[in-house]
């Protein structure tokens, strides 16, 4: 069967949202383009990359071509925040296996395509190609604006989970912690006890 590649050349809206709780969360990316909505599964550390990886390369196009290029052909300005809900009903398209990210010179906008798991390797010349075979994909295409803004939620979509232990980083559970930096050994100073008794 032939691939199916979403494409949203102008995207009303791309976001990262959750459904769940804390500690239980199921992340989703979702565009929405007129009446068109797709949204797909992926891991909180797919969020993270992603948003790390776009501000990285809107660095690096500031860098090489200058600031004035993120301005051409979009909006000016800060980016603005999205702050609602994903839209439902929510049904997933896919869930993300491989992640794509590139410039697109002519329209000035960031180009963020994410491919559906697959059993088979992927072969990378079908990340950002409309070859007719490979798995499904969803590609956006963003502004410098709308990809800040995309990042700055994911961000804070990822953070909003379960606060960290301040010992060991990992999630603290509403039900308890067992921290791996008090693993029951605690290297006490007789010293330091005797000048306090």
């Amino acid at each position: 069967m032939a691939r199916v590649i979403h494409v949203f050349r102008r995207p009303d809206r791309f976001v990262a949202g959750t459904v769940g709780e804390p500690g239980d969360r199921a992340f989703y990316l979702q565009a929405i383009e007129s009446s068109r909505t797709i949204s797909v599964l992926l891991e909180k550390q797919q969020v993270t990359v992603l948003a790390e990886r776009i501000t990285a390369l809107l660095g690096e196009v500031a860098k090489r071509f200058g600031e004035e290029n993120l301005q051409e052909g979009t909006d000016a300005g800060s980016p603005r925040s999205d702050t609602d809900p994903l839209a439902v009903p929510l049904e997933e398209e896919f869930r993300v296996g491989t992640m794509g990210l590139g410039w697109d010179a002519d329209s000035s906008s960031i180009v963020v395509e994410l491919l559906a798991v697959t059993e088979e390797e992927i072969d990378e010349s079908v990340v950002l190609d409309d070859t007719e075979e490979g798995p499904d994909a969803l590609r956006v295409f963003l502004s410098p604006n709308e990809a800040k803004a995309f990042a700055d939620r994911a961000e804070k979509v990822v953070s909003a989970g379960r606060a960290p232990c301040p010992l060991c980083a990992e999630p603290l559970d509403p039900e308890g912690h067992v921290c791996v930096r008090l693993n029951g050994y605690h290297d006490r100073n007789p010293v330091a006890e005797t000048e306090t008794e």
